[in-house]
Parts: C-alpha cells; structure tokens; sequence
C-alpha cells in the first residue's frame, strides 16, 4: 500500500520526509506532453540591483519580484530547520537571529532615538503609544540618523493633528502607502476613540496574560493600510519599552510578507499551526524571546538586513550567536 507523508505526498516523491526516513527518492519524470517550441524571452536585470539576488519586473502590475539566492545543499539537516540544506543558509539565519535578540535586548534596556521617549515612563502614555505607532508605520531609515524624518513629521497625540507625509521617507518595512495619504493614521485614531483611549483600546481587560492582550490588539489592529508587520513590531516595541504588557505568543503567521515566507521555507511547511509549532521549538532551542524570529526571518528571508533603528552591535551579539549556532548544529 502507499504510504503518505504529513506534507501529503507519497513517502517517496517527498524530498523532505524520503531523508527522513531514508527511503530513496523516486526520481520526477516530465510530462510526455510535448513542449511549445517557443522560448521566453530574458529579462536583463535592472541596474543596482544587489548581488546575490535576482529580479524580475512586470510591466502589466508595476511590480517587482526578488529572488533571494539560496545556498548550496551540503548535506546540512537539522530537525529545527527541516527545510534547510544548506549550512550557508543556516548561518545566515543564526546570524539574522542574533541580530533580532540584540534589538530586542537594546529596545529593552537602553533605547535608542525615539525609542527612549516611548520607553520614558514619567512621559504621558498616550503620547508614548502614539509615538510607537508613528515609528513601526513609517519605520526608521537604513543610515546615521534613522530617526530623522519621524522627528520631522510627527504630531502630539493631543494636538489630534495628522503629520504631514506628503514627501516623507520611509524605512524599508514601512506601511505608508503615499496613495493612501493620512488615512491609516485617521483609522488608528478612530480605533483608539471607540476605546475611549489608547491605553484602553491596548490593554483591554486588566487581568489579561500578556500573550492573550497581545494577540486581542494585533487582531484588532488590522486596520486599512497596517499590514502584519507593522502591526507586530508596533506591539513588541510597546511591550518592550514598558509602555503596555504585551508579549508574543505565537507570530501571527500568514500572507505574503517576508516573515511568513521565510517560515514556510526554513521550516519546510505551509501549515499555520505547524509553522507556528515549531517557531516556538526554534526559539525555545536556542534561548529567544519568540519576537526575535520575527525580524530575523525576516531579515534571512529578505537578504539585507533591516535594523529598524538599531544598530549592530558585534561585540553584544556572539553569545546569543554561539547558542543559535549550537541549536541548529553548526
């Protein structure tokens, strides 16, 4: 009888699961139909575009997609990564992860930049909260002064004013759409006023864990214009700075951003719920907040690293390297 595997496949036309269970691969036979005698015409790729990956741009959508490049199989497995064949990309992913920990940890005990005034505890909270979410919506810039053009724009909370984001710059996960103007930052504000506040629209009801008033506020968060990430990085950045008690339990997994993609690929699943399992084996392996798998898959899946206004910093980061590494057996 044959036998299927749990990604759905007979045991051994599953590249995953015949290694596993040492059962040889049955070789992919191609269709007998025959092929057009056409060919696609090449795409050149676009000047500045970064080695190591390729794009490929649509002239119909206006779209452009990057194709990270991926490292040679070796012969590299792990049981955390089961995706993974190539120790090259298990070390990138250990070092995006090490990096992420480092953010987290500097978020935590000594923010940078505007990060210091979401932390300021004797600062009113609405203005913290509204400063948070200003930071994670147009996200800090790659470079010396990250900060610069937030400063530039942002409003008080109180004043009820919109920031000027005609020419704004933004940061590479930002969520501004400039077609979209100022109407996300009304939503956000009309979400806080049904609540009566921001507190009270984030903190919900007082005996709530942590990880149940996260999840409530990312859920409830899902406004026009605030895509997954933003959203996400709002709440830990709030958690982290001491505003409101939030952490994450699980990372809201789904769509097509960076996060979720690089999820399926390093853990060799499209299951939700599965993804969402062993992102919480990976962190607890390795000795991470679960929060710091979020910018490093994000940043491993991406191919460049985005800081989100912290620094790297190689001397705070070879612990949390060392254990990553260990984990993932390199």
């Amino acid at each position: 009888m044959p036998t299927f595997c749990r990604h759905n496949h007979l045991v051994q036309n599953c590249p995953i699961c015949s290694k596993e269970q040492s059962v040889e691969l049955r070789p992919i036979v191609s269709s007998s139909a025959p092929r057009t005698g056409q060919t696609r015409p090449s795409t050149p790729r676009p000047s500045g575009s970064r080695p190591g990956s390729s794009t490929r741009s649509s002239a119909s959508r206006g779209v452009t997609v990057r194709r990270v490049a991926r490292g040679t199989d070796d012969g590299y497995h792990s049981g955390l990564v089961i995706g993974l064949r190539s120790s090259a990309d298990a070390g990138r992913l250990a070092e995006e992860l090490a990096f992420a920990d480092h953010r987290l940890k500097k978020l935590e005990h000594d923010p940078p930049g505007l990060y210091r005034e979401v932390a300021d505890a004797g600062a009113d909270v609405e203005e913290r909260a509204w400063l948070a979410f200003l930071i994670a919506y147009l996200c800090p810039l790659e470079g010396e002064d990250p900060f610069a053009e937030i400063e530039r724009v942002r409003t008080s909370w109180a004043s009820g004013e919109m920031p000027a984001l005609d020419d704004v710059q933004c940061g590479p996960r930002t969520a501004h759409d400039p077609s979209r103007g100022t109407k996300t930052l009304e939503a956000y504000r009309a979400w806080a006023a049904r609540a009566g506040s921001q507190a009270a629209a984030y903190i919900g009801d007082a005996g709530w864990a942590p990880e149940r008033r996260f999840a409530r506020a990312f859920e409830r968060l899902a406004l026009p214009g605030l895509h997954r990430d933003a959203r996400f990085d709002l709440l830990v950045t709030l958690g982290r700075c001491r505003v409101f008690e939030l952490r994450a339990g699980t990372l809201a997994l789904g769509g097509a951003n960076e996060v979720t993609v690089g999820a399926k690929r390093a853990f060799g699943i499209g299951d939700p719920l599965l993804l969402e399992r062993r992102a919480g084996d990976l962190a607890q392996a390795c000795g991470l907040p679960l929060e710091a798998l979020d910018l490093g898959l994000h940043n491993w899946q991406r191919g460049d690293r985005t800081t989100l206004g912290v620094a790297a910093d190689p001397d705070s980061e070879p612990e949390a390297l060392a254990a990553v590494s260990a984990a993932l057996g390199l």
